[in-house]
């Protein structure tokens, strides 16, 4: 689980801490370090690995850490470092697949400053921004927002506004996107190639902070949001020469079930054309809420077949976290 972190950025690439109008030490001090641990019988296991290293946001005065979700999916063991550090057990608390959201409680004391929740409306394409990783001053970059935009990812999730920052931080995950008033503008989900003047550039994708605020109670309170779970399919497609090709299937997924297999072309939904991953994936989430019955064209080949996908709640494939 060791992991080097006497790196730092130069110091053009950081933050000029002096010419912040808010308390940069308090920011650095409200990101931790996350480390989390998975059974290797984990649905996640195979695609995420079982030993998972990110960033934590400390949001409540009473320690609660919001994170990228996928850090703590099924995770048995959850330890936190502060800047200075402490570490201190913590408990996953909650995973939203709709936002991509986790939510972590400490198992020890945390006296740390919680971060303020911005708006990602409050910063325009082309704005500065800061990215917070754990370890420091050292671990932060001064990035710009590089686009706003629809996401759509292969494991069945789709945002319909993400932030896209530039340069890349090597440690987006559950990095705190920070805007110019020290407010916490989004958390750091992915790396990705983004078109940029014509060539291809490395950047990080962010969800943004805003769709936090409606849900926090539930995922707090009750370990999950309060809402009819959509459909899922464990159908892993991305886009190629135009067409939606699926990539591969874990054997307990309701398509994998149903017969599809890799290299299958998705044509249509209900009889209705399919134009891309996004498209799929709301027309899917309008036919009703998980357990409904999923007709997919798909293409084979010179071939042409359909399919009824019996689709499953998400959640139901993953291990819950246990309190000991």
């Amino acid at each position: 689980m060791s992991e080097k972190t006497d790196w730092t950025f130069p110091e053009e690439l950081q933050p000029k801490a002096g010419a912040l109008d808010f308390d940069f030490e308090r920011v650095l001090r409200s990101v931790v370090l996350l480390r989390a641990e998975i059974p290797e019988d984990a649905f996640t296991a195979d695609v995420l690995g079982t030993d998972r290293v990110g960033s934590g946001i400390v949001i409540r005065p009473d320690g609660l850490v919001l994170t990228i979700g996928y850090l703590i999916t099924e995770a048995t063991s959850i330890w936190l470092t502060t800047v200075d550090g402490t570490v201190v057990p913590a408990h996953p608390l909650a995973y939203d697949s709709v936002t991509g959201f986790g939510l972590v409680a400490p198992l020890g004391r945390v006296s740390l400053p919680a971060l303020e929740f911005g708006s990602a409306e409050s910063i325009a394409v082309g704005g500065s921004a800061i990215v917070v990783s754990h370890g420091g001053r050292g671990h932060t970059l001064a990035a710009k927002l590089i686009d706003k935009r629809e996401f759509a990812g292969y494991w069945e999730y789709l945002l319909d506004e993400a932030l896209f920052t530039a340069p890349a931080h090597p440690h987006w995950s559950g990095a705190a996107l920070v805007g110019m008033d020290g407010k916490l503008l989004g958390v750091g989900s992915l790396l990705v190639q983004e078109p940029v003047g014509g060539e291809t550039i490395d950047a990080n994708m962010f969800v943004p902070i805003d769709l936090l605020p409606p849900i926090l109670n539930d995922l707090a309170n009750k370990g999950r949001v309060t809402r009819t779970p959509r459909p899922w399919l464990g159908l892993s497609a991305a886009e190629s020469q135009g067409q939606l090709v699926v990539g591969s299937l874990s054997l307990d997924t309701p398509a994998a079930k149903a017969g599809i297999k890799p290299g299958d072309r998705v044509l249509e939904v209900a009889g209705q054309r399919v134009d891309g991953l996004s498209d799929l994936l709301r027309k899917v989430w309008r036919l009703g809420p998980a357990g409904t019955e999923i007709p997919l064209t798909l293409g084979r080949g010179q071939t042409r077949s359909r399919v009824q996908v019996r689709s499953t709640d998400r959640d139901l494939m993953l291990k819950k976290p246990q309190l000991h």
